[in-house]
């Protein structure tokens, strides 16, 4: 008999190329030359690739120096006492501080709270949440507005740090209702 697992298994091996085919054919319905428009949107995406790559170096470089200079830890050290008035872990600040930076950044750190915590503790659920539930704010707003040379950012940056504010006291909150 065939476990539902296995069903799954098969019908998500199948979904990518299902989806490839359909659109190709529907394109070919569409009288679309569909290999000269896959082509020509390729030498696009490698453009916007060019476009974008020195503000993903200079973020990534940012956040290399951030973590390898210890300025984070002496940060954390610092802000604590107030993070925990909220309730806060001291150990998800590092996570906190690097995930609106980097999302690579903020995995490593998630990996490194998992592994030591586990992911059923209180400090393994409101990580989990933040890590899900906020957004690599600089790292979008240097490649995206960066790539269409956008210089005034107006009211994006505070809108999205506030976005992030409220996404952490939900993950707080939220972890302390489900232990």
């Amino acid at each position: 008999m065939v476990g539902i697992k296995s069903v799954f298994e098969y019908i998500i091996t199948g979904i990518i190329p299902l989806l490839i085919g359909g659109v190709v054919i529907y394109g070919l319905l569409k009288g679309v030359k569909v290999y000269e428009v896959f082509v020509e949107g390729a030498k696009e995406g490698l453009s916007i690739c060019l476009r974008i790559f020195p503000y993903l170096l200079a973020m990534l470089i940012a956040v290399a120096i951030i973590r390898e200079s210890k300025i984070l830890e002496y940060f954390i050290n610092f802000i604590s006492p107030v993070t925990n008035i909220i309730g806060m872990p001291s150990e998800v600040l590092p996570l906190v501080m690097i995930k609106p930076l980097s999302g690579s950044g903020a995995l490593g750190v998630f990996t490194d709270i998992i592994t030591q915590y586990g992911a059923d503790t209180y400090i393994g659920l409101v990580s989990s949440i933040i890590m899900g539930g906020t957004e690599t704010i600089f790292y979008t707003l240097s490649v995206y507005y960066g790539s269409v040379k956008i210089k005034n950012i107006r009211h994006t940056l505070w809108a999205a740090m506030f976005a992030e504010f409220i996404a952490i006291i939900m993950a707080i909150n939220l972890s302390r209702i489900m232990l």
